[in-house]
């Protein structure tokens, strides 16, 4: 092979050195990477879908399906198993003219993408060649002019994303052919090929097709798509992207110290960390498990609730919207109590609703109010579903018969025993969750109404909603009056939604509403505006399937984001700012435990035991979860401690702390600091690529509380650490150094 490797050096420096000149120098970076490309690709991406019928929706998911398949698997395994050096680590006169890759050189992933995409244009658009293979042709060119590849890695590139390309269509179309003409029959019936698009919707002469076989197709589609998030899901969380959030952190000691309730919250929590880390391990797969399970599980109750009720169309995209919106999707892999409560609250929901039917049994009442004793006890926002039952007996008057029968005051009944655990663990520590809901609700602040959180609270569940869903929902609540036959089932999910969402709007009034308290109200606000405008879609409304793809639209750019925020420097080829990266929040903390393990091994060769002690609730779950050595105690002798306080501030007020059990012994204190603000106009700056964001300030320092001080004899300040992430200050930790322990 030495003669080979010697032509694809020569190629390499008589393109790279010989070829140089200032136009090149210019033109060719562009193709490596260009900020305004991604943002047209998506725009022409929309424009194509909107108004290019389905070839082009056909010929939009082909690229998406093969390119990230092929780019995803095919090249990245190559890459990591070939692991060969780029040419500017081994070639000393290289020009480079572009930044370094951390990927390996063979082969070119930019080339393959462009050769992948280049064949699958000529499939469907034929004439599209005359342009694609130009810009291939310059393309690979590029790469090795700007001095990252090799000549053989373009041509490597150029083979395998032709060849996984034509493996990518032909595997589509084979299984289309299969399994459309049994799956999906009517749908192949008028598309039977994925890459010969008929001009005609329907061939003529064809049957018209079956309501009872169209409805099983779109609950076929429903499945599909459920298992393939659910797929995803459990790759996602098991694949170490994102690190524990500080309440997952914090909830994951819960697991250790099993009890009936806990400071802030009920014990389900608790109860499902332990299972998912017993199948699993203590590690993000077992934190997380349950809540994509949870997810599906969710997704198949509505899809076939709604079949049922309304369509199997109206299951399907009930469930595409609870995957497009990002307070749900984001609910589906990380687990907090929201996931647990808008579970028991969807299945009670359902389970209500045929109790609530003329043939309701007592069972389903009772099963209504055992659901909903478990939402309890996953959050306490969940005893608010005993008010929207009651409003749908205000609103529909034939439900009312039910209040003449045993089956609502049963399910009472249950709820309030399910309330049990919860009572005897705060009789037993002075009703101290009492007091705790009251302050976060700031029940002790007087009643001043202002608009200062008003418009904030509807911005924001904006976001995490989704716009459109959240417009579509807001007018179905409204429109529902003007009908002159209520349908009771609009009305039903009016009631499970509007206490919880206008009820915490009207709050906002009164103080800051954080946006997560609504997750309990979003599917049956889903379900309202699905319900109602399937109605008006019946009745001659063009517009629904337009918003309603502007919504998919949008949702599922927004969760591409919030699972990957690193999209955004693949788009502006700039990194986010740390203090803007909604995942900041679960990223960095294995390095902040390293830090403080560093930290505390230094102080350990003084020959005195050294404890770890941290200053708030998440930042000691993380350093206990992400520092090796901190599980070896757990739970009956921890490492990591949080600080002595004089009243309850979280749960580790009732677990046994450092003082009196560690006499003489030293400790590492640790503090986050604040990241410095941001500069005015920060954003247009940032874009500009200018490094000068934040404002020019020294890091402010944190004191250590007093009741660390009298514990120890002496306290040292080791200074800030930064703790650094690909580069970037992720987040700044103070530490000191506390000996002897009275």
């Amino acid at each position: 092979m030495s003669w080979l490797e010697s032509l694809d050096l020569s190629l390499f420096r008589f393109v790279n050195l010989k070829l140089s000149n200032p136009l090149f120098d210019a033109i060719m970076p562009q193709f490596a990477g260009n900020a305004w490309f991604v943002p047209l690709a998506i725009f022409l991406a929309v424009w194509l879908g909107w108004k290019g019928g389905t070839r082009a929706r056909l010929f939009i998911l082909m690229l998406a399906l093969v390119i990230g398949l092929g780019d995803g698997f095919v090249i990245n395994t190559i890459k990591k198993t070939v692991a060969r050096p780029r040419p500017y680590h081994a070639v000393p006169e290289v020009n480079l003219l572009v930044g370094k890759g951390g990927s390996g050189s063979m082969p070119s992933a930019h080339t393959s993408t462009w050769c992948a995409a280049t064949l699958i244009a000529f499939v469907y658009y034929r004439r599209t060649w005359r342009f694609m293979v130009p810009l291939a042709v310059c393309m690979a060119f590029s790469r090795v002019y700007l001095g990252v590849h090799y000549p053989s890695d373009v041509i490597a590139g150029a083979i395998l994303g032709a060849g996984y390309a034509v493996a990518g269509l032909w595997g589509l179309e084979a299984l289309w052919r299969f399994a459309g003409r049994r799956w999906f029959p009517n749908w192949w019936r008028c598309l039977p090929s994925l890459m010969e698009v008929r001009a005609k919707s329907q061939p003529s002469g064809a049957p018209s097709p079956k309501p009872a076989v169209e409805s099983l197709q779109w609950l076929r589609l429903g499945y599909l798509l459920i298992a393939a998030l659910f797929a995803f899901r459990l790759y996602y969380i098991g694949s170490g992207k994102i690190e524990l959030s500080e309440d997952e952190a914090y909830q994951w000691l819960w697991s250790k110290h099993l009890a009936l309730s806990y400071y802030s919250k009920p014990l389900m929590i608790a109860l499902a960390q332990f299972t998912g880390t017993s199948i699993w391990g203590d590690r993000e797969l077992g934190v997380r498990f349950l809540s994509p399970v949870i997810a599906a599980f969710v997704s198949v109750l509505l899809l076939r609730f709604m079949a049922k009720e309304v369509s199997a169309a109206a299951g399907f995209w009930i469930v595409a919207m609870c995957s497009t919106a990002p307070l749900l999707a984001v609910g589906s892999t990380l687990m907090t109590v929201d996931p647990l409560l808008v579970l028991f609250w969807t299945a009670a929901m359902v389970v209500g609703w045929r109790a609530l039917q003329s043939n309701g049994t007592t069972g389903q009442w009772l099963a209504t109010g055992l659901l909903m004793g478990l939402g309890f006890l996953s959050k306490y926002t969940a005893a608010i579903q005993l008010a929207c039952f009651a409003l749908f007996f205000l609103l529909w008057k034939p439900s009312r018969i039910h209040l003449r029968r045993t089956g609502p005051w049963l399910a009472l009944v249950v709820f309030v025993l399910c309330m049990t655990p919860v009572l005897i663990w705060n009789s037993q520590h002075g009703w101290i969750t009492v007091e705790h809901v009251g302050e976060n609700a700031k029940l002790n602040k007087p009643w001043e109404p202002t608009l200062r959180y008003f418009f904030e609270f509807i911005g924001a569940e904006a976001g995490l909603l989704n716009p459109i869903y959240l417009a579509a929902s807001i007018w179905a609540s409204v429109a529902l009056w003007k009908r002159r036959e209520r349908n009771p089932l609009l009305l039903y999910f009016f009631a499970m939604s509007a206490p919880v969402f206008y009820g915490y709007w009207l709050y906002s009034l009164h103080s800051r509403i954080l946006p997560n308290w609504i997750a309990a109200a979003a599917v049956p606000m889903f379900c309202l505006a699905v319900v109602y405008w399937e109605q008006r879609r019946r009745e001659g409304s063009r517009s629904v399937t337009r918003w309603l793809a502007a919504g998919l639209i949008i949702g599922t750019i927004a969760v591409v984001f919030c699972h990957d925020t690193g999209i955004v420097q693949q788009l502006t080829k700039r990194r986010l700012p740390p203090k803007a990266d909604p995942l900041r929040r679960v990223d960095g903390w294995r390095e902040t435990a390293q830090v403080v393990g560093q930290a505390r091994t230094q102080l350990l060769a003084e020959g005195k035991d050294v404890l770890i002690i941290g200053s708030h609730y998440g930042l000691t779950g993380q350093i206990s979860f992400y520092l090796p050595a901190a599980r070896v105690g757990l739970p009956d002798d921890p490492l990591v401690y949080y600080r002595t306080s004089d009243k309850p501030k979280n749960q580790f007020y009732f677990w046994p702390g450092y003082r009196g059990r560690h006499a003489g012994a030293s400790a590492i204190y640790v503090d986050e600091v604040s990241l410095p603000k941001f500069l005015k106009g920060w954003f247009t700056k940032w874009l500009a690529g200018s490094k000068d964001i934040y404002q020019a300030e020294s890091p402010a320092k944190v004191k250590v509380p007093k009741e660390v001080l009298e514990e120890f004899e002496s306290v040292t300040d080791l200074g800030i650490r930064d703790i650094v992430v690909r580069g970037q200050v992720l987040r700044r930790v103070q530490l000191f150094a506390c000996r002897n322990l009275r």
